[in-house]
């Protein structure tokens, strides 16, 4: 007889892997104990050696779905003489961490059981257990036990305690566990009126005003959802009018795949993300026959949709899911906040800032300890006939609920960091031994509250991983917030600062999470990124390592007059692009169309005397040119909306515009007067967006291949928010596979500004080292 130490780190808390280890240990007739340290999962376990090994091999194979198993590590020592097998009290250890789960979607026995008029369940809307039910969102501290939730506070009543405490149970340490009995409860309501209807009431309630076509701020898992039928054209206006958003599409939620596949097309794979415990918002291709109104999506051939996730919002289908006739339609569920605001999370900050957009409430008394919005994906079907690992991957938009915050895994241990990130769909990464921790999304950092958010964010995720940064890593821009915020903390703490270039970041954070450690020729393509030279870049070939980076090549400069106005109005944007190539401003162009003579006159002579006409290299902003030259978009209401609308139009036309190289800069004087005059010549929109997307695609490759000559690398790694342009990443990625070139994109973290942090961090950890 032996005895067999083992110590288990990863995402193995919360997941129900304690009665897995119990039940394995009983099965195999085995004494000892296990326990939760803050540390991971400890185990001491008597037996045959033979016995203890197949333990061992059982723990990796037999593992429960939702753990994730980083290291176990084990020793054999003379037995200890156990009388029994047991689950012990968890213990907190200084300066311990380990990663926690997500928060995870409904499952199936607990659905089930939630339709179920025999279950003591049936119809509560917050059964969970130890495979479902929020994580992240309610956890305050570790090791993960009910005391350090926002479940605290409900008491368990004798039948849920007895499935706590038993082994056996599918229940057995559910943190989140409670019954109507016990646990939290919903309440219907309307502003300055109370609680009008409880429980099952208030979900008919709610299910009523909907079908009414009432807006109603309903409360979820990372916060307040803002629903209306997706059908009701009426409904839908009324919310982006009072939500202060003009087109940018808001997300579906419908109550099963057979209702999605109603409206959109749905690939094998696109169902399997749907169906996923992260439920994430799918972007999948909308079809013609769908009721769905035009005003959810404007201008776009694709709708965001997610299915529910929680009993909840299953409950608010129930018809649907249970009758023949639908008695719910699709819904609306776009984040509870005004425009640009953090979505709100508790109760009474609901009933403040949501009243002039909610008709009703749906609320319920469990805290959200932390907000947390819904997370975007996309299945990016890569199917060329070549052969790459990346055929049919999922795609990140934005990283948040159901996938923060599960870790990056670093190839090298990391000092412990704070990457503030960037502006626009800000996250933040911390950074401690092998795991980089990307944070839920914070959103644009263009207001106080906002601000406020990423702070408590950065404080509860530091507490949390029991981080304390020895320095702070932050973008070039001197005027973003969460580099002040950087720069402010660092003189406070008196920790060092490590500014870090936007596109040298960008390509970073592709390598950490494709694990790749020699250098690569990086091609970052967004909106906008502070350039070391002071300009706007946004077209970038690099040759980056996590150290440092050599700007290869870009695209060549033209002026945005008014800076942030040229964004707003692409207009701008082309009319710049045009004077700065020497091309006329034609009365027939459609920019020239958009402003008066006078504005013209003012326009002109500010290009001429460069009064706050900073310098850009900004692909975003060509792609923004382009589309109103083409008699696109010429202002916009959210970021990169004339892009988007520009490659909707695309068709599937071959022919390319001619774009040129030289002195390491692409340029596009050439494209623009081909373009100038397909427009005249009533070329559909869609030929010239397709024109326009395969020359930039040829170009990229042209570039490429010209850096490898040399520099002699064939890696390159494709980065930026551009790269969200999926007809552009596609007729991209074949040709550079074709002539050799192994190219890596995002997997695990967003291509846009998102996934930025984790490149700082990466880069920030590299020089440290250095």
């Amino acid at each position: 007889m032996q005895r067999a130490r083992i110590h288990i780190t990863g995402i193995v808390q919360g997941v129900g892997f304690r009665p897995f280890v119990y039940n394995l240990a009983v099965r195999l007739k085995l004494t000892g104990w296990v326990k939760n340290t803050s540390a991971g999962v400890d185990i001491e376990v008597d037996g045959e050696k033979n016995i203890l090994d197949d333990f061992i091999q059982s723990l990796h194979d037999e593992a429960p779905p939702l753990s994730h198993i980083d290291t176990l590590s084990a020793s054999f020592l003379p037995e200890n003489g156990f009388s029994a097998f047991e689950i012990i009290h968890s213990e907190s250890l200084d300066g311990a961490f380990q990663p926690i789960s997500p928060d995870v979607a409904i499952c199936d026995d607990c659905l089930r059981e939630l339709f179920d008029p025999h279950d003591r369940r049936f119809h509560y809307p917050f059964i969970n257990c130890t495979n479902c039910g929020p994580r992240f969102t309610i956890i305050k501290d570790i090791p993960y036990d009910r005391p350090k939730t926002t479940m605290s506070g409900f008491d368990l009543c004798p039948d849920c305690a007895r499935e706590y405490q038993n082994p056996l149970d599918r229940r057995f340490h559910a943190q989140p566990l409670a019954c109507a009995v016990c646990g939290p409860k919903v309440t219907f309501e309307r502003l300055n009126m109370g609680a009008l209807a409880n429980s099952e009431d208030a979900i008919s309630a709610t299910r009523s005003a909907l079908s009414n076509g009432e807006i109603v701020a309903i409360k979820g898992l990372g916060g307040f959802h803002l629903a209306c039928d997706a059908t009701n054209a009426a409904a839908v206006k009324e919310l982006r009018q009072r939500k202060l958003r003009v087109d940018k599409p808001f997300a579906l939620m419908m109550p099963n795949i057979e209702v999605i596949m109603q409206h959109c097309f749905v690939s094998a794979d696109e169902r399997e993300l749907l169906l996923s415990s992260a439920r994430p918002i799918v972007l999948l291709k909308r079809k013609p026959e769908s009721n769905i109104v035009e005003d959810v999506s404007p201008k776009l051939d694709w709708l965001g949709v997610m299915l529910p996730y929680t009993p909840l919002h299953y409950l608010l289908f129930f018809n649907a899911l249970h009758s023949s006739s639908t008695l719910l339609a699709p819904l609306v569920m776009t984040s509870g906040n005004l425009s640009e605001e953090p979505i709100a999370v508790d109760n009474d900050d609901a009933r403040e800032k949501l009243a002039k957009l909610a008709d009703a409430f749906l609320m319920h008394d469990r805290d959200i300890h932390i907000r947390c919005d819904d997370s975007v994906v996309r299945v990016f079907d890569d199917s060329d006939g070549s052969e790459t690992p990346d055929h049919k991957l999922t795609y990140p938009i934005r990283r948040s609920r159901g996938y923060s915050p599960f870790p990056v895994k670093l190839t090298k241990g990391t000092p412990q960091l704070l990457a503030v990130g960037s502006e626009l769909k800000n996250t933040f990464c911390i950074t401690n031994g092998d795991y980089a921790f990307l944070s839920h999304h914070i959103g644009d950092m263009e207001n106080y509250e906002t601000l406020r958010s990423f702070e408590q964010g950065v404080e509860y995720f530091e507490k949390l991983f029991r981080v304390q940064p020895v320095a702070i890593a932050h973008d070039l821009h001197p005027n973003y917030l969460a580099t002040r915020y950087a720069i402010e903390r660092a003189e406070r703490e008196d920790l060092p600062l490590i500014p870090v270039q936007h596109h040298h970041a960008h390509i970073a954070a592709c390598m950490v999470e494709r694990e790749l450690d020699e250098p690569v020729i990086g091609v970052a393509f967004d909106g906008t990124g502070y350039g070391e030279d002071g300009a706007i870049w946004g077209g970038e070939f690099m040759i980056a390592d996590y150290k440092n980076y050599q700007r290869a090549a870009h695209l060549e400069y033209f002026p945005l007059p008014g800076g942030d106005a040229a964004i707003r109005k692409p207009a701008r944007a082309a009319l710049a692009l045009l004077w700065s190539l020497g091309l006329a401003w034609d009365d027939d162009l459609a920019p020239v169309k958009e402003f008066s003579a006078q504005e013209l006159t003012v326009l002109h002579n500010q290009l001429q005397k460069k009064i706050n006409t900073p310098q850009t290299s900004s692909m975003g902003r060509l792609f923004d040119a382009v589309s109103a030259l083409a008699g696109g978009r010429q202002t916009v209401n959210y970021e990169g909306q004339a892009a988007v609308e520009f490659e909707a139009l695309a068709d599937s036309s071959q022919e390319s515009y001619p774009f040129s190289i030289e002195r390491n800069c692409i340029q596009v004087k050439d494209v623009l007067a081909a373009i100038i005059q397909d427009v005249r010549m009533e070329i559909p929109k869609s030929q010239i967006s397709a024109r326009f997307h395969n020359g930039l695609a040829e170009s990229v490759l042209n570039v490429v291949k010209k850096i490898s000559r040399e520099s002699d690398l064939q890696s390159v790694v494709l980065s930026g928010g551009v790269w969200q342009n999926v007809t552009l990443l596609r007729k991209t990625l074949a040709p550079l596979r074709k002539n050799g070139f192994r190219v890596y994109i995002h997997r695990e973290v967003p291509t846009n500004d998102g996934g930025l942090s984790l490149g700082q961090a990466a880069i920030a950890a590299a020089r440290l080292r250095g």
